[in-house]
């Protein structure tokens, strides 16, 4: 039998359609929160060489960023390269190994590259540990090391849907998480692929912040963000129903909607640099869009007429944003050995 010299995982990023904020805590728990989200050929990458003595190397490719102890024991949080200490801490990994990561798109992105790096790193220990896991203790234990473990404020959305993979409908209540695959239309996948756009503005931001501002003020019951996470609420239900019944310019006004409702959770969410460049969007051909993720900077997610698309992504090239191509993954995360030296 073969030795395998490399273990490898990859896990892929997601674009949220609508519902996120209803996934942060203690809405969920109170409520009931909702997400309707999909994965994208966009991927974090862990890969991870035994070492036969008891070293331990993390990398982030990235950031061209290394650590290294002489015993997994002796690792530290610090700031550097947490997201990876506390996964190999969460395994109790007592052997020695070399571990890299990077990711297809910048942490602050909107795509939830943090969450989907921490999914990959625990299905690459998974793998060269033998310890196979099913998903959903994949994305609750992705969950736990971040908002516990570390604790980053945040959802739970970004865990499951890279787990997963694929277009879900995720209901999160106060007794767990369910994630409802939905059964779209091959025609209607190819349709939403070709009329959508995802544009990077060229601006990150700390999610964290927003988050924590937003829960906040729901603790304190303003009625404007509250008011908010209802209608976002009863968006995502429509736009599951537009989905499911193959209405794509439905999609594109209630993309439309479920921005301007996310809006209101936190004035930081959006801004006046991307007001300007939605609003040139709508001008030349954008149905609706919405930043998939907490807001403040990174991607922007449009669907657009089939005819206007090509004016869309000029306009918004033309004042910095950056036009990426994406389409659907409907896997989630893959892990594999490698007898590659």
């Amino acid at each position: 039998m073969r030795t395998a010299s490399y273990f490898r995982a990859r896990a892929p990023l997601r674009i949220s359609l609508c519902g996120g904020g209803t996934d942060v805590s203690p809405y969920p728990e109170e409520h009931g929160g909702m997400v309707l989200s999909a994965t994208i050929n966009q991927y974090a990458h862990a890969s991870l060489r035994p070492r036969r003595d008891s070293r331990l190397t993390l990398a982030s490719l990235d950031y061209d960023v290394v650590a290294r102890y002489d015993h997994p024991r002796r690792m530290k949080l610090d700031g550097n390269l947490d997201l990876i200490k506390a996964v190999v801490r969460a395994f109790k990994v007592r052997r020695g190994a070399d571990l890299w990561v990077h990711s297809d798109a910048p942490p602050g992105s909107g795509l939830g590259s943090s969450s989907t790096l921490v999914v990959a790193l625990i299905g690459v220990m998974s793998e060269w540990l033998r310890r196979p896991m099913p998903d959903y203790d994949v994305a609750e234990l992705a969950y736990r090391i971040e908002r516990v473990d570390l604790g980053l404020a945040g959802g739970r959305q970004d865990q499951y849907a890279s787990a997963f993979g694929g277009f879900n409908f995720i209901e999160f209540n106060a007794d767990g998480t369910v994630v409802n695959p939905l059964r779209i239309r091959t025609d209607v996948l190819n349709e939403l692929e070709y009329r959508l756009l995802l544009c990077y503005m060229g601006q990150t931001r700390q999610s964290a912040k927003i988050i924590e501002r937003q829960t906040a003020a729901y603790r304190a019951g303003e009625a404007s963000v509250v008011e908010a996470l209802r209608r976002l609420k009863s968006e995502t239900l429509e736009m599951k129903k537009a989905l499911l019944l193959g209405k794509v310019d439905a999609l594109g006004e209630l993309l439309h909607e479920a921005w301007e409702s996310k809006k209101k959770l936190d004035e930081g969410i959006s801004n006046s640099h991307v007001d300007r460049l939605y609003r040139l969007a709508r001008r030349e051909g954008a149905i609706g869009g919405k930043m998939p993720g907490a807001g403040g900077g990174g991607y922007f997610l449009l669907l657009t007429r089939f005819d206007r698309k090509h004016r869309v992504a000029a306009v918004l090239e033309k004042h910095g944003g950056q036009v990426v191509p994406f389409q659907f993954e409907r896997r989630g995360l893959v892990t594999w050995a490698s007898g590659a030296r």
